[in-house]
């Protein structure tokens, strides 16, 4: 009996984030994980999560790789037949292991959306050059030496600004209830 109730408060809760639905409908055909440009980078395919998700695996679905590789390209969700959004179950398992505290430390992801939300929520903006010198100093200082070619060549071309785009202050308040909201209702913070 407590295993099924394990089992069940996992699917559950997985259920009733947004996005999550899905993990009840997955006929394991396998096609998401065929359709996945990543797939050979997770620790477990996305069709061995939902499976393991169901059977009540808690801990090694929520200390996984697997959702933190998604791309979010979608054709996972574009080619499964039973019309799961693959994507959005895997944004679902993010933010409960986010919730849980069994982010990976093996996926840098979960350090970059703390340091978009912190800087687009204290500044109304997005200052892109400033933002990425941050995420590497947070994520892995050598990286960012490793990047800077990159990021001259950007700056060069136009692509990156030296300056930050601000929003008007009515903008940024709509933003920041956004980012607020999203926080209250458990998204990756």
């Amino acid at each position: 009996m407590e295993k099924r109730k394990r089992i069940g408060g996992l699917i559950d809760e997985i259920s009733a984030i947004p996005g999550g639905e899905g993990v009840r409908l997955c006929i394991q055909c396998g096609t998401c994980t065929a359709s996945c440009p990543n797939a050979d980078r997770m620790d477990y395919t996305p069709s061995q999560l939902i499976a393991m998700a169901r059977a009540g695996m808690r801990d090694e679905v929520l200390s996984s790789n697997a959702m933190w590789y998604c791309l979010s390209c979608y054709l996972c969700t574009v080619r499964c037949p039973r019309g799961i959004k693959q994507t959005e179950l895997m944004h679902a398992l993010e933010s409960l292991a986010v919730r849980r505290g069994m982010a990976t430390g093996r996926s840098r992801t979960p350090v970059m959306y703390r340091s978009f939300n912190d800087f687009v929520y204290s500044l109304g903006s997005l200052p892109e050059l400033g933002f990425m010198a941050w995420f590497y100093l947070l994520s892995n200082p050598l990286r960012a030496v490793r990047m800077a070619p990159v990021a001259i060549s950007l700056i060069r071309h136009g692509r990156l600004f030296l300056k930050a785009r601000r929003l008007k202050p009515e903008a940024a308040n709509q933003l920041r209830a956004i980012l607020d909201k999203a926080d209250s209702i458990g998204g990756v913070a």
